[in-house]
């Protein structure tokens, strides 16, 4: 019976001190403030993405992963730059490109000429 007493006092010290340091401690609380699960390195909206922005990048962590709708975003975001600066090298590639000569309509070789060469 003095076993079960001196259990039962000292689980309700360890219960009672957890309590006290999770929950209390005023100004000087024992746990941090938790951080915003949001995305806060998000990309810039007023230039193109630059390699530094992606290394900088940093996703919030869900409990079974990352939040699916900031990942989303983000690829999103990217799959539109990657798409508008193709299309700025595939015309600029375009526009410095040789004209082709000017040959015969039917796609034969004029021979005379390539003789004498």
């Amino acid at each position: 019976m003095i076993v079960f007493a001196f259990l039962l006092i000292a689980l309700v010290v360890v219960v009672a001190g957890v309590t006290l340091a999770v929950a209390g401690g005023g100004a000087e609380a024992v746990l941090p403030e938790a951080e915003p699960d949001r995305l806060s390195d998000a990309l810039p909206e007023n230039r193109p993405v630059v390699r530094a922005d992606i290394d900088e990048l940093r996703l919030p962590v869900a409990p079974r992963g990352y939040r699916m709708a900031d990942v989303d975003d983000v690829l999103e975001r990217l799959a539109a730059e990657l798409a508008e600066r193709d299309a700025r090298i595939a015309e600029l590639t375009a526009a410095a490109a040789p004209a082709p000569a000017a040959g015969p309509a039917d796609g034969s070789v004029d021979l005379t000429k390539a003789a004498d060469q």
